[in-house]
């Protein structure tokens, strides 16, 4: 990356410490690190961030908003039935979570640390959509009725679980769309309202 000259030292930041975590892992991420990677003083990123962890916890605020987007993008293109909305947003979470998996990973990680308060409400845009989406799936008597809450568990353990299996390796990446189907499938014939 070229030296930091002029803009937002904070964005720039962010981005060097993203590509840090895709190489490297969290563990690995410095403020220093990163002020020299981004060609500045290695006092300026305590401009934007008092410590490592405030990095970290910017960096999982900005993951949660992206991920946010990109479900409502999906939602949006897939039109208002409820079986295609289901079928987008498995295939947008599931698409973040294997292109991102480092990041997610401190996303989940980040938003269970005490005093996290900032992260916890980052988190809940992108999972309101999918609470919100089972109880559509309910209204429209597509799904059992109940507690969306709960039927949202097992649609995102379904879905991590794919995704920690793509991640580790164990699944071809070439097969996830035909799981991601099949997954979705065999969730709305289990839910189904009987």
């Amino acid at each position: 990356m070229p030296a930091y000259h002029h803009g937002n030292l904070r964005a720039t930041l962010l981005a060097v410490a993203e590509r840090s975590l895709r190489r490297h892992g969290a563990d690995q991420i410095s403020l220093r690190e990163l002020a020299r990677e981004a060609g500045v003083s290695h006092a300026a990123p305590r401009r934007h961030f008092a410590d490592r962890q405030a990095l970290l916890d910017a960096l999982a605020e900005t993951g949660f908003a992206r991920l946010d987007k990109e479900l409502r993008t999906a939602l949006a293109a897939a039109g208002e039935e409820f079986e295609p909305r289901l079928h987008a947003i498995a295939a947008a979470y599931l698409r973040f979570a294997t292109e991102d998996a480092a990041l997610l990973e401190l996303m989940f990680a980040g938003k269970h640390r005490e005093g996290a308060d900032r992260l916890v409400a980052a988190a809940a845009a992108p999972f309101g959509l999918m609470h919100d989406l089972i109880a559509q799936g309910q209204a429209r008597g597509v799904l059992e009725p109940g507690d969306p809450q709960r039927v949202g568990v097992v649609l995102f353990a379904t879905l991590q679980g794919i995704a920690t299996l793509m991640n580790g390796k164990l699944v071809a990446p070439e097969l996830l769309d035909g799981i991601v189907e099949t997954a979705v499938e065999q969730f709305i014939r289990g839910s189904r309202r009987r």
